[in-house]
């Protein structure tokens, strides 16, 4: 309704800023012509003017949908409340009770993920970062005493005297220690493999095979690992 009378408005007001300049023109040259402009003009006048006022009483008594909308919001709001049973409210805030925990949980669940991640990465970047600082002659020396526990079953102080012997592998003894103090191996299964190997080829016994493997010119087994060997024979 509002739109229709502010079309009629514009279109009187256009109307009226038309006729009257075109009034003036026809005056002095067809009077008769120049009065009916003016008649209509004053009509155009008149018509703008109970436009104006008839808009403007519309369009302060016409009501809005806003309003209308918002009280009918908050009604449905209300009479949802009124609605609710005391068992619906329960049941609504235990279900949001839950969806809270579980996003607590999901959040704390991500930040160990994260933190996980970030110290594995840490602690790669910090080996990897280690390795390189290794000199390559250590590395070296490390790689043949896995080779010689290996393949050859030999003890851990055996091993050291073959890397740092003149008529071994002939390492700086700092290389033969970081071989020694960085090489894992399960030494007493070495020593038992040694107690086989002599109980099998040269019959042996158990306290001869011993002495053999804790002898300083022997295999150079701790006792414990020859004691190991010998009752697992």
């Amino acid at each position: 309704m509002s739109t229709l009378f502010a079309l009629l408005f514009a279109f009187t007001f256009f109307a009226l800023f038309v006729l009257i300049p075109i009034a003036i023109i026809n005056k002095k040259k067809n009077p008769e012509k120049s009065k009916k402009f003016f008649k209509y003009t004053k009509i155009s006048a008149l018509t703008a003017v109970a436009s104006f006022f008839l808009f403007a009483i519309v369009d302060d008594t016409e009501p809005t949908n806003e309003p209308e909308k918002a009280v009918a919001t908050e009604t449905k709001e209300v009479e949802a409340e009124k609605e609710e049973t005391p068992e619906e409210k329960a049941a609504r805030e235990q279900k949001e009770a839950e969806e809270k925990v579980k996003a607590e949980q999901k959040a704390i669940a991500a930040a160990e993920a994260k933190a996980k991640e970030e110290a594995e990465a840490k602690a790669a970047a910090e080996k990897k970062a280690k390795e390189e600082s290794i000199p390559r002659e250590y590395k070296s020396a490390l790689r043949k005493a896995e080779s010689y526990a290996e393949t050859m079953n030999m003890s851990k102080a055996a091993i050291y005297d073959q890397l740092t012997s003149e008529y071994g592998e002939s390492f700086p003894v700092e290389a033969a220690k970081y071989a020694i103090d960085n090489i894992k191996f399960d030494w007493k299964e070495n020593a038992l493999k040694k107690a086989q190997s002599y109980a099998d080829t040269m019959d042996m016994s158990d306290s001869a095979i011993y002495d053999q493997l804790i002898s300083e010119y022997g295999e150079q087994f701790t006792k414990e690992e020859a004691q190991y060997a010998v009752d697992n024979l």
